[in-house]
């Protein structure tokens, strides 16, 4: 039987009863449990109800109750189904108890818990009433104090949020710490780590002259992996005083690194939590794109301190108030400290991989819903990557300096409080004097939008006319709100489109609407308001190409019939780097789906349906590599094809084996039509300097290794050499783990050699040997699903460790559609025991795997049978989770 989680609804959303002004925190951990004391001075919410005392308590044995001193009796409380109810609390009071929990035994990282090193906390969503009894939701805010006990031999290092006031040693080798967080906050941003981890320490002097002690903590021996990371803080620190304004407010700021998380890490109010993956690095055991990960992550974790703590959600449907608005902080931060236009590209090509999907299928929402079951499974690309893209539009439409003054008011009006989104956009429309109201349909509407673009041009008036016309297609979302009694009118959206229009010679043409005296520059923002609208352009003396939604400038799909030609123009002289790369990635989708169609019929080998000028477009941006500022990084971004579930998207019935196929042959194709100028670069962007993942360097190594994986597809000796010697002579991670990812899809008998060798060389590494799960996890060769299978009885996996989840199960059934999706169903049948495997340890984790079935509608009869078997299967087990059965559930019916 199915945990089969309540749904819980926006429109019933009430102030708590009771708030909290202050916590005392005692959690004395002893060997296989500990307990948790807790003080919480309490009083009646004047804006709540009159209703009884209500805390939330899972998996806690209480010791001890009492209230005011009094120990209550079993006729003044009620501890069932995971509440504590107290009858007759008064209007205020002090709450003292006393409870037994056993964080060895905590398999899913939810609360408090052990790890190799010692011991952490994971408190959001609804973990911290995994470790003591409390109203546990974020409109509750409270000052924190927290005294940690515990063995000093073996957990010398003892932390929580806050800053540090009293320490000393107990009886029988132990010792204590206290901490005192001065900010009030939510308790799902409580968090203590009792453990024993080296630390590596620096400072920041802030814009104010305090003095803010910066420090990351890590498993023993890692130290020499550290450097990056705190020097991303510091720099996140720097940023968002120059950007914002916003300055450190604590004397402590600490990263502690854990190989147990379930996630990438977690703002806790100056204790965060991450995992390893995103704070170790070192040139030979992380990749560039590792050292852009840290930076990110660790500004994405610094920069929640005001857009999450300071301002923190009134509920958990307003997550994306927090999580989009920080992910939009943390692009920007990318864009300013790196590549700006590569940034952007891969954030739309991470929208589109994860997020259009998404909102197609069972598990659609807007990025703030009017519903949710288990917030667990509510951490999603649409709140996070979606959500940043509607703060994007905000940025686009009132400006920088106004977006700036935007969040000025915001913070002015709501440091010390739990909000709603709506606060958000009051304070962008007061700051700007935009008008807002349309553009808050983002929040409530699922689905993708469709704008279908059309162009006239009247050589007599020299006019240029674009009608816009936006189209929504019904998501499930509307079918469960209408379930719930809440049908939804849906309406236009407003947007921002930003466009250039490009003349035969690939100038940029002044831009003048009718009605307006003057061109306005090259480069417009349009304001979409109505389902459709017409922009007629002045002046205009030949038909030019447009360059629609510059920097992807509206999360849509936007349908507007280029040409082959107009694609190819677009690739040569836009300006707009995302959208040179859009052309490229357009023309590229045209290409492969009219060779799934060949392969279909049987024709797709002779790659009749691959044209030359795309062939001669991609030589031309090979050779533009090595004559414009920044060219390699974007060059080998253009180099990547869209990705086989890009394409999956495109068709109406998904054909697996042809997508494949066709994307295989086209990079063949390419790699025999470009063998000479492939090379010829990929030996002149060799770099004998010493190891830097920044900038320039870190472009030369992308392209170079993009020339690489093509020239590997060549059925050659030579070629197969290439990659082998390049594996051999690697001076850093980069280039040895895109040589083994190679080699990981070549049938050559020096492949189990190669991956021996590395897994030999990096065993005692755990980040790297989670690279090695999953290039074997990604590999097309036959017998990968049941390689996966061996894989994980391998020394090397342990299926209680999220990262090695991640890097070998959900890389196969997310990252290798051609078997996953396996027409004999030994790819689901995997996914399908892994899930029930692991939905007793972490449901969590379960349940993310378990969305990579969402799409399996949209492929053919016999593989939709295949599916739907495994999902039965795990809809009948007994005591499924609730984070799972509500995937299961939504993707069944």
């Amino acid at each position: 039987m199915s945990n089969t989680p309540s749904t819980i609804y926006l429109k019933d959303y009430t102030p708590p009863a009771y708030l909290v002004d202050s916590v005392a925190l005692d959690i004395a951990i002893h060997v296989g449990f500990a307990f948790v004391s807790s003080r919480l001075t309490m009083r009646r919410n004047p804006a709540g109800a009159d209703a009884a005392l209500v805390l939330n308590g899972e998996d806690l044995q209480l010791e001890s109750l009492k209230l005011d001193g009094r120990t209550l009796g079993a006729n003044d409380f009620l501890y069932a189904d995971d509440l504590l109810t107290i009858h007759q609390a008064p209007e205020a009071f002090l709450l003292e108890t006393v409870v037994r929990i056993e964080p060895d035994q905590n398999t899913q990282l939810s609360g408090l818990y052990r790890s190799k090193d010692g011991y952490f906390t994971q408190c959001e969503a609804q973990g911290f009433r995994r470790i003591t009894f409390y109203p546990d939701r974020p409109d509750v805010l409270a000052k924190f104090e927290c005294t940690l006990h515990a063995d000093k031999t073996a957990f010398p290092i003892l932390l929580a949020n806050g800053n540090p006031v009293a320490s000393g040693s107990e009886d029988d080798n132990r010792h204590w710490a206290t901490w005192e967080d001065p900010f009030a906050k939510p308790a799902y941003l409580f968090a203590c780590v009792a453990a024993k981890l080296d630390v590596i320490e620096d400072h920041y002097v802030t814009s104010s002259g305090r003095r803010v002690r910066c420090a990351v903590y890590v498993e023993p021996g890692k130290l020499d992996q550290c450097d990056h990371a705190i020097a991303a803080l510091k720099k996140s620190m720097k940023w968002d005083e120059d950007v914002f304004g916003l300055e450190m407010d604590l004397d402590h700021y600490m990263i502690v690194a854990v190989g147990d998380f379930n996630m990438g890490a977690m703002e806790n109010k100056g204790l965060n939590i991450f995992n390893t993956k995103y704070v170790l690095a070192r040139p030979d055991t992380a990749t560039d794109t590792d050292y852009q990960n840290i930076d990110r992550v660790v500004a994405h974790e610094y920069f929640h301190n005001w857009t999450g703590n300071r301002v923190t959600c009134r509920d958990w449907f307003q997550l994306s108030l927090k999580e989009g608005l920080t992910v939009f902080r943390d692009q920007q931060f990318g864009m300013d400290v790196h590549s700006a236009g590569v940034t952007r590209i891969q954030e739309v090509r991470t929208l589109r991989a994860a997020q259009f999907p998404e909102d197609a299928g069972p598990m659609a929402h807007p990025i703030r819903p009017e519903s949710y079951a288990e917030i667990n499974n509510f951490y999603t690309a649409t709140v996070y990557e979606k959500g940043a893209e509607v703060i994007r539009m905000i940025h686009t439409l009132i400006g920088k300096d106004a977006f700036r003054k935007g969040m000025d008011l915001y913070f002015a009006r709501h440091d010390g409080q739990a909000v709603t989104c709506e606060d958000f956009v009051a304070a962008m429309q007061d700051a700007s004097g935009l008008d807002l109201t349309q553009f808050k349909r983002w929040y409530s509407q699922a689905g993708t939008p469709r704008l279908v673009v059309r162009s006239r041009f009247d050589a007599a008036t020299r006019r240029y006319t674009l009608e816009v016309e936006q189209v929504f297609a019904h998501t499930p979302y509307e079918d469960r709100m209408a379930a719930d009694g809440l049908p939804q009118a849906r309406g236009p959206y407003h947007l921002p489109i930003v466009l250039g229009l490009l003349d035969a010679d690939g100038r940029e043409l002044p831009l003048q609407l009718v009605g307006e005296s003057n061109a306005t520059g090259s480069q417009r923002t349009l304001q979409l308001r109505e389902a459709q609208q017409t922009f007629i352009f002045e002046n205009i003396d030949a038909e030019p190409v447009p360059s629609l939604l510059r920097g992807f400038s509206a999360p849509v799909v936007l349908d507007y019939p280029y040409s082959t030609a107009d694609l190819v123009h677009l690739m040569a002289y836009d300006r707009d780097a995302v959208n040179r790369w859009e052309a490229g990635q357009r023309l590229a989708t045209d290409i492969l789906l009219a060779g799934v169609t060949a392969f279909q019929q049987g024709t797709g080998e002779t790659t009749g349906w691959i044209p030359q000028d795309y062939i001669l477009a991609m030589a031309r941006l090979l050779g533009a590599a090595f004559v414009e500022g920044g060219g390699p990084a974007l060059v080998a971004e253009a180099l990547v094809l869209p990705s086989e579930n890009v394409l999956a998207e495109q068709m109406g019935v998904v054909d697996p084996d042809a997508i494949h196929a066709a994307r295989l042959a086209l990079r063949r194709t390419l790699a025999r039509e470009l063998r000479e100028p492939l090379l010829a670069a990929y030996f002149e962007l060799k770099d004998e300097a010493p190891y830097s993942p920044e900038g320039a360097q870190a472009g030369k190594r992308a392209l170079r290794n993009a020339c690489l994986g093509y020239l590997a597809e060549l059925n050659e000796l030579s070629a197969q050499a290439l990659v082998i010697g390049h594996f051999e002579t690697a001076g850093n991670m980069t280039d040895s783990i895109a040589a083994l990812a190679a080699v990981a899809n070549l049938d050559i008998p020096a492949r189990h050699a190669l991956l021996d060798s590395f897994y030999s060389k990096w065993r005692d590494e755990a980040l790297v040997v989670d690279k090695w799960l999953q290039v074997q996890a990604t590999s097309r060769l036959p017998g990968t699903t049941q390689d996966v299978r061996a894989l994980m009885a391998h020394e090397s996996f342990d299926i209680r460790n999220p990262n090695k989840v991640y890097s070998l199960l959900r890389a196969f059934c997310a990252a290798n559609p051609q078997h996953f999706h396996a027409a004999d169903g030994s790819g689901y049948k995997l996914a399908a025991d892994v899930i029930l495997q692991l939905d007793p340890l972490n449901p969590q984790v379960a349940s993310r795997i378990a969305r990579t079935f969402d799409r399996w509608k949209k492929f053919d009869p016999v593989r939709q049978r295949q599916a739907r078997a495994q999902l039965e299967r795990i809809r009948a087990q007994e005591n499924l989770s609730s984070d799972v059965a509500e995937v299961v559930g939504k993707a069944l019916d």
